[in-house]
């Protein structure tokens, strides 16, 4: 359940990443930067852009393994069981719901 949690952070870490980026990218542009230093900067952000929908499906097989894992452990009790419920629940947020 530890993994889980290490892969939201780093999710986080590499929207983080996106948003410098982006931004120094625009600011890039509006100093009018060098081409070919504003092709690599955008090879930068892209980059950075395709990390996140692999931490995605990397949360999503965790929390899939975990749900699967507590489902077998459903009439146990005790701290480790809950600490695998409060990491479905962290981990579920970082999707959106259906219902919004």
């Amino acid at each position: 359940m530890h993994s889980e949690l290490g892969i939201v952070k780093e999710l986080h870490s590499y929207q983080k990443e996106v948003e410098r980026e982006a931004a120094k990218t625009a600011n890039m542009k509006f100093k009018g930067a060098d081409p070919n230093d504003l092709k690599q900067q955008k090879n930068v952000l892209g980059e950075s852009w395709m990390m996140i929908p692999d931490c995605h499906k990397l949360l999503e097989a965790a929390l899939a393994d975990l749900k699967f894992t507590l489902a077998e452990l459903e009439e146990k009790e005790g701290p480790e069981v809950e600490d695998a419920k409060k990491s479905v629940a962290q981990v579920e947020k970082q999707f959106p719901t259906e219902d919004a």
